[in-house]
């Protein structure tokens, strides 16, 4: 895409969402890392779910530890590789109040510290809770950054870097929850939406899919 026309792109998803948010449920900056911790190969609707009971009684890092592992095991079992989730946000709460008295740092330096934080869940909560113009590179973005030419690469990382570099002001703080919902929600995996997508022109993607047809009602004799 040229500079244009990642403009108009990101135009027009703002004007369709003025103020796009994440899918993810939390109160505060730790549930919302324990929550994109959680998330990583799961989705927010069944995130939500194992956590809306843990978080009405877990608000902070020290709450999670009197919780104890196996008691959060039952609350988030319904989740993918729960037991090690488990045990990761175990690991993190106790980091958080061994050196961070509890705070949820606001830095990518420090959130990486964290067990079961990665760069990407670091950049959510960078961009969610603190506001910093970070780009999260799931699958999702990832797959429209390549498929629509936005910022094509081979990796995650390229991929953000690409981004960083070509999102323009006043989308950056938005852009990737533009992106996330985009690729969840129109410009799907298996079949992308095109015939109902605002930004199928600007789009690079060749096998541009059609509306399907309906078929005629079977008229009984």
């Amino acid at each position: 895409m040229t500079r244009d026309q990642i403009f108009e792109f990101f135009r027009r998803l703002a004007e369709d969402n003025p103020a796009p948010e994440t899918e993810l449920e939390y109160g505060n900056a730790y549930q919302l890392v324990v929550a994109v911790a959680l998330s990583a190969q799961a989705t927010d609707v069944g995130v939500n779910k194992a956590t809306r009971a843990l978080f009405a009684m877990v608000e902070t890092p020290q709450q999670m530890l009197d919780l104890g592992e196996e008691a959060l095991k039952q609350h988030i079992k319904t989740i993918g590789l729960f037991n090690s989730k488990a045990k990761n946000v175990i690991a993190l709460s106790q980091l958080l109040v061994d050196e961070y008295r509890g705070e949820v740092p606001d830095t990518r330096d420090d959130l990486v510290r964290l067990p079961g934080v990665g760069r990407k869940t670091a950049n959510v909560v960078l961009n969610c809770w603190f506001g910093q113009e970070t780009f999260a590179v799931d699958t999702h973005i990832f797959r429209v950054g390549n498929r629509t030419g936005l910022a094509k690469g081979k990796t995650p990382d390229q991929v953000e870097a690409k981004l960083e570099r070509r999102v323009p002001q006043p989308f950056r703080l938005h852009a990737h929850h533009w992106l996330i919902l985009h690729g969840r929600y129109i410009c799907k995996a298996r079949t992308p939406e095109c015939w109902r997508c605002s930004v199928a022109d600007l789009c690079s993607y060749r096998k541009k899919v059609p509306e399907p047809q309906r078929k005629a009602p079977v008229r009984k004799a």
